[in-house]
């Protein structure tokens, strides 16, 4: 005998449903919130700590802008860098604007292998002194927007040291300007997700003994071992030490030759677009989707030094490096001489002028709900909004250009790049 019309299903089965269900919507509301929207630096800066000054930022910059005026001036650099003509003046102006206003994004206080082995008392003195110089530049405006140190690392060798020096730091930080939500720690050669447990639980002993909120700190891990990428039992530590670390995992930034080095990769194939590297960064981007968790590609080692050669070769080799991650998905990378800013705002302010046109047109047209032969998807929409923000984050489309182009402004497009939130008051 058939039934009569409506559902099958009645409440008593959906809530059956959603209490087994239960577990995999509390991992998905806290382990998958997405990007949380604010501003990531296109770079990070690596100084050996005992070489840094309230004044390195302006001396980074002007040597930069040496540097172009050597090869001639902006305008030659950006064509021999292979900015198209169309783009070629607004590139150079913006570039210029850039190395004069703000050189350096993120900076890191290096106190591992930049810096080295030099004793307990040295590296002491040199901790306290860079961190009260940072707390200085910071009280009169001139620190870059983002800043913090490497320490050296928990492995059995340097972990004493490597704690002693984050201890300095965060101590001193809080004696001259009290909790610096900001500040950014980078925990270098990891290998386990034991490692990272043990990073979130120091967060949290600093957190009490300064009495500082938790969740203040957070920090970076170093991708730049075989064993975090791949790990004994065969599977990837990645994922789990993101999520063991209890959202204090900011980002993964990729250390390109301390992993080329660990597969034994000969030193003149060492680099960020070797395959061994593409699939560290893949692993990488895959175990970071949807955390929040931000990532960062790594350095060249090729300096823009020597004669006017050299250093137009060092340049279009770093501009297509930075290109090449920009297509990729990372966003950041590691700069390690002034002369690296030149080919590295190039390469930014390029990517997205090139990219802002279309993507606004795109957006524009799925807001409006119009025809025109491509049917977007909510998630290329928020993929879109990502796009056009973080071009405007990092100061290559203004915000009248994107209101103009898109009809958004800034607050619109942040909203719409992140994806719907699952997390409610049950859930947090």
């Amino acid at each position: 005998m058939g039934r009569a019309g409506g559902p099958a299903l009645g409440q008593v089965d959906l809530d059956r449903l959603d209490g087994l269900l239960a577990a995999t919507d509390l991992l998905l509301a806290r382990g998958y919130p997405g990007d949380d929207g604010t501003r990531q630096p296109v770079h990070t800066v690596y100084v050996p700590g005992d070489r840094y000054t309230p004044a390195l930022p302006r001396e980074w910059g002007d040597a930069a802008l040496a540097a172009v005026a050597a090869q001639g001036g902006m305008a030659a650099v950006v064509r021999e860098l292979g900015v198209p003509e169309e783009h070629g003046a607004t590139v150079a102006e913006l570039v210029t604007a850039k190395l004069t206003s703000e050189p350096i994004e993120d900076l890191r206080l290096d106190f591992e292998d930049g810096y080295g082995d030099r004793g307990d008392a040295e590296e002491d003195a040199d901790v306290v002194r860079a961190t009260e110089r940072l707390a200085e530049a910071r009280s009169r405006g001139t620190a870059p927007a983002f800043f913090g140190i490497r320490f050296k690392g928990l492995e059995a060798r340097t972990r004493g040291r490597g704690i002693r020096s984050l201890d300095l730091f965060l101590t001193t930080l809080h004696d001259a300007a009290g909790p610096v939500d900001a500040v950014r720690l980078t925990l270098p050669k990891v290998s386990t997700v034991a490692q990272v447990r043990a990073m979130a639980e120091l967060c949290g002993r600093f957190e009490q003994r300064l009495g500082w909120g938790v969740g203040t700190l957070r920090f970076e891990m170093q991708v730049e071992t075989p064993q975090i990428v791949l790990g004994a039992d065969g599977s990837s530590p990645l994922a789990a030490a993101i999520h063991a670390a209890e959202g204090r995992v900011s980002g993964l930034h990729y250390g390109t030759y301390d992993y080329s080095a660990a597969l034994g990769i000969a030193p003149a194939y060492q680099a960020m677009d070797h395959p061994a590297a593409d699939h560290a960064k893949s692993v990488m981007q895959v175990a970071a989707a949807q955390t929040g968790v931000r990532l960062s590609d790594g350095s060249t080692n090729v300096l823009p030094v020597g004669d006017a050669e050299a250093v137009r070769a060092a340049w279009r080799s770093s501009a297509r490096l930075v290109r090449r991650s920009l297509e990729r998905g990372f966003f950041q990378g590691w700069d390690l001489h002034p002369a690296q800013l030149v080919p590295r705002f190039v390469a930014d302010f390029l990517f997205y002028r090139e990219g802002f046109g279309p993507a606004a047109a795109r957006l524009r047209a799925y807001a409006d709900g119009a025809d025109t032969g491509v049917l977007d998807e909510p998630a290329t929409a928020r993929a879109l909004g990502a796009f056009l923000s973080r071009a405007l984050a990092c100061g290559a489309v203004s915000e009248t250009e994107a209101r103009q182009a898109a009809g958004l402004d800034r607050a619109a497009l942040a909203a719409l790049a992140r994806p719907p939130s699952a997390v409610t008051e049950e859930t947090r």
